[in-house]
């Protein structure tokens, strides 16, 4: 005769303490691997004489670990790839567009949303049509291309970040904010002149520091004065949302979907490359409730960028960045991308390595000026620090700094920029806690030999965006024997 087995007993409620793990996990499995190059220093010495010590010049082959930049260099989901498989290539009308303006709609709440191939499209088709001889775009901190296709159009680019976010070891909770008072003094005699403001989320040049909420809306108030769109740069929207979150009283119960449409809404338009926070390898939008304006953006997108429901990009890219544009707000991969950035800060501020404090969002950033404290900033620091790293470690990072953003003077020497600074961007989902143990062994053994470094100067140039193509020589110094 068969028995029913007794049920188990119902657990009692336990007063243990429930286990609150120190360890912040990557919310993700590896499914595919991509080899990783390790060629040995007589090749990278090789390869960085060649490039003239232009490390935009190298290789990827020559690298190890690369940090150049966080732009289009991300690990794409499993759902992104099975979206991409989906993709509809139809030239006008195809049906990935519209699923990528729902998406992009739902986050901005603005009515016109065109693609473009990446953001410095979207950049130059605005400035463009905005700017112009005669007329002035503030910003908190323009980037290196936006502040170019504001220049070219004839427009001046003019920065109003706060004090604090000029300081490499100043401490701020926001240091992307901008500086409302002096704004609005400036904007008294010269609001004729300025088509639109630009606000730059997180804030890049800066060391990616965030802008906060209360920031934004102040802001706003002091440009609706004068009838003044203000526009968000919105390519790490989901990093500041998160650093609001984190930091910003008040809104810490709040999620970052609801943080991040609040942004937007305070906002009249938006361009964003995709590359970063939409965890695309190519992609990026206008945005833009302003119907004049944005006809007039959609007929120089098909002069130079394709028809208005593709925009240089092919359907697949459109499907793949309407998955990440919803996957980069989820709260364990907010927690894990943050934490990852504070990681390799704090293991290298424990050993004394000058960064720009506090930690940023998607890269920590060296202060070249005082890591080389013994050059004058016109040799440029940041640019030696970061010859250094790719040599004795086989990582590239990127000068943010006078390379990037000084001028050559008339007299040959250069005219230095507030900071000079070492951006080490991390790829999202890309590298292993092991991986940025690595980069933290590198720098401390270029830090220690600090004092053997030398500078450089620039022999060749471009007469716009100088730090992606020029070239460079040592000052009575041998990089390769240091």
């Amino acid at each position: 005769m068969n028995r029913l087995r007794p049920s188990p007993p119902v657990p009692k409620p336990s007063s243990h303490q429930v286990f609150q793990p120190k360890t912040i996990i990557e919310p993700f499995r590896v499914k595919v691997v991509e080899p990783l190059p390790q060629p040995p220093r007589s090749e990278r010495v090789e390869a960085l004489a060649q490039a003239q010590f232009n490390l935009f010049s190298v290789p990827a082959t020559k690298v190890t670990i690369d940090l150049m930049t966080d732009s289009g260099t991300s690990a794409m989901s499993q759902e992104q790839w099975a979206a991409i498989m989906r993709g509809d290539e139809s030239y006008a009308g195809a049906r990935s567009y519209f699923r990528f303006k729902e998406t992009v709609q739902d986050l901005t709440g603005m009515e016109h949303i065109i693609p473009v191939h990446q953001g410095r499209a979207a950049e130059k088709i605005l400035f463009s049509i905005m700017g112009g001889e005669g007329k002035a775009i503030p910003a908190n901190t323009h980037f290196d291309t936006t502040r170019a296709n504001v220049e070219f159009s004839g427009a001046e680019a003019i920065d109003f970040v706060i004090d604090e976010g000029l300081g490499p070891s100043t401490e701020h909770p926001f240091k992307g904010n901008v500086n409302t008072q002096k704004l609005a003094s400036w904007l008294e005699e010269n609001h004729s002149r300025v088509p639109l403001m630009v606000m730059t989320v997180t804030n890049n040049s800066g060391g990616g520091q965030p802008v906060s909420l209360e920031n934004i809306r102040q802001t706003r108030e002091v440009l609706q004065r004068w009838n003044i769109p203000l526009f968000l740069d919105c390519a790490r929207f989901a990093e500041n949302a998160w650093f609001i979150k984190m930091r910003e009283k008040g809104q810490a119960d709040r999620t970052p979907r609801e943080i991040t449409q609040e942004m937007f809404r305070l906002c009249d338009g938006a361009m964003m490359s995709a590359k970063k926070d939409g965890f695309g390898n190519i992609g990026g939008f206008l945005a833009i409730n302003h119907d004049e304006i944005a006809s007039e953006c959609r007929n120089l997108l098909i002069l130079t960028e394709g028809f208005p429901t593709y925009g240089g990009l092919a359907g697949r890219d459109l499907e793949a960045l309407s998955v990440g544009l919803e996957e980069v707000l989820d709260e364990h991969y907010l927690d894990y991308r943050i934490s990852s950035t504070a990681y390799l800060w704090n293991h290298l501020d424990r050993l004394g390595v000058p960064l720009l404090r506090p930690a940023g969002g998607h890269a920590v950033y060296l202060d070249g000026r005082t890591f080389l404290s013994h050059l004058d900033p016109a040799e440029l620091p940041g640019q030696a620090v970061s010859v250094a790293l790719f040599l004795e470690g086989g990582i590239r990072a990127c000068e943010i700094g006078t390379v990037m953003f000084g001028k050559t003077r008339d007299d040959g020497l250069q005219e230095p920029s507030p900071m000079d600074l070492v951006r080490l961007a991390i790829p999202r989902r890309v590298y292993t806690q092991s991986h940025m143990d690595y980069v933290v062994e590198a720098v401390a053994h270029v830090y220690e030999k600090r004092d053997k470094l030398g500078g450089l100067r620039i022999v060749d140039e471009p007469p716009a965006l100088r730090h992606f193509t020029c070239a460079f020589e040592p000052i009575d110094w041998d990089p390769f024997s240091a």
